[in-house]
């Protein structure tokens, strides 16, 4: 048996039933596999990602696929055999170069193990009579949210959110962008490295660095097992998008000030705030987990960072003895993320639009009360992985109708290029997911004296 399809079978059942997040799930198994000594290469490595991020990113598509041609009710599947069809599925449509009869053979093999013979001869009915044009036939819908849900694996409840601010060319851009492949990108250590000496480093291990937007950035080519290389471990550089590097820059930090993160882990924002501060000044870095805690400690260690000190806290809950006390503040409030859907596929079938009215909750507690952490002059920056109005500009107008002794700060210190495009009217910045970039919100507030 094809022990790469059953490994991530096995992965995508972990998402399905226990809820797992995918990019967790996908790691522990791969650890298991390891540890059982099971021979893998960076091929299979990556083919076991690209069924289970390609299957969870197209699953809407694929269960209509299912219904068209079973006629057992999809409730009434078993979920072994349910994401077996899934997986095979979704090789005989996105995969061009994996021969339809190998699908079908592996799927009936992986069904005669994880259910029965009838099991076997419902998988290999279905997926003989799945073609290249079962998608096409979802073009032809009129309908065109239904049109956009089921060519894209959009759920319709985000294409809805998405058509009160946006016309429905660009809800379906952002839509078909959701699915497309994320670049690997890098962050450079500046405190111990710099970008030619590392491109050097990584191009003699076969490995294609590429300039992006931001300096201290580099999109990768040819990457396998990253945090296994030697000089990830010796913390020459991080793994983060170029799009979150975007928001430390926003708020500017200096050396020797002193910065909250206040919803900071896994760290990548925060160690980035102390490179550009040169490892002077202090970080305090917050989080609600004490095991999220410790991957923004460890993430700083690795790369030689000893400004940020910890602390497991809620940062919607007041603290009088942080009143006034920071420069800086950075709040990358928890959200929907339907900015991060191509990273983050899962997320479509965790969300629901009930949730918009939680989370905007938890958003405009955590601004409110961390603003009262800022000394006047100092600057928070408020940001979101989200695209959603409600959890951004909507976040912030509420902010300033009840807080005078804040203002935006015009968005001219972004330099010319790609981001200046997404400058709202000198006031934030804010970028749909498309084929360079996710989607993202950035808003910077200034604490000035109290008007009377």
């Amino acid at each position: 048996m094809d022990k790469v399809r059953e490994i991530a079978l096995k992965v995508l059942y972990e998402v399905d039933r226990n809820k797992a997040y995918s990019n967790i799930a996908l790691d522990e198994a791969l650890k298991k596999a390891r540890k059982e000594k099971q021979e893998l290469s960076s091929k299979d490595i990556g083919f076991i990602s690209e069924i289970v991020y390609g299957t969870i990113s197209w699953r809407l598509t694929i269960d209509e696929v299912i219904k068209k041609y079973s006629k057992v009710r999809m409730k009434k599947i078993s979920p072994w055999i349910l994401n077996i069809l899934r997986v095979g599925i979704y090789q005989i449509l996105f995969l061009d170069k994996v021969p339809k009869s190998a699908v079908v053979n592996e799927g009936v093999n992986l069904s005669k193990r994880y259910g029965h013979k009838a099991s076997s001869n419902f998988v290999n009915a279905i997926l003989r009579k799945v073609e290249k044009q079962d998608f096409e036939e979802f073009l032809k819908i009129e309908n065109d949210i239904e049109r956009i849900s089921k060519t894209t694996s959009m759920p319709i409840w985000i294409i809805e959110e998405l058509q009160k601010e946006n016309d429905l060319t660009k809800v379906e851009g952002i839509c078909h962008a959701s699915n497309l492949k994320p670049e690997f990108c890098i962050r450079i250590n500046s405190l111990k490295t710099n970008k030619e000496t590392l491109k050097k480093e990584l191009e003699k291990e076969n490995i294609k660095a590429m300039e992006t937007e931001l300096e201290d950035f580099l999109i990768l080519k040819g990457a396998k097992n990253i945090e296994r290389r030697k000089n990830f471990q010796q913390g020459m550089f991080t793994v983060q998008d170029q799009t979150a590097g975007l928001i430390p820059i926003v708020l500017n930090p200096k050396p020797g000030e002193s910065v909250l993160d206040a919803c900071s882990s896994p760290g990548g924002k925060t160690t980035y705030m102390a490179e550009l501060m040169n490892n002077k000044g202090q970080i305090m870095a917050w989080d609600l987990h004490e095991h999220r805690v410790r991957l923004v400690e460890n993430t700083a260690q690795r790369l030689g960072i000893n400004i940020i000190q910890t602390e497991t806290k809620d940062a919607t809950q007041y603290e009088e003895k942080y009143k006034e006390k920071f420069d800086k503040i950075l709040l990358d409030v928890p959200c929907l993320g339907i900015g991060v859907l191509k990273r983050k596929p899962d997320i479509k079938w965790q969300r629901k639009k009930e949730d918009i009215e939680e989370i905007t909750r938890v958003q405009m507690e955590i601004l409110q009360n961390c603003s009262n952490y800022l000394k006047v002059g100092g600057e928070i920056v408020y940001s979101t992985c989200s695209i959603l109005r409600e959890e951004n500009e909507e976040i912030i107008q509420k902010f300033l109708e009840n807080n005078g002794d804040f203002e935006i700060q015009k968005t001219n210190y972004i330099k010319k290029g790609f981001y200046e495009k997404f400058v709202e009217k000198d006031k934030y910045v804010k970028v749909y997911q498309n084929e360079k970039t996710d989607g993202f919100f950035i808003c910077k507030l200034r604490k000035i004296q109290r008007k009377t």
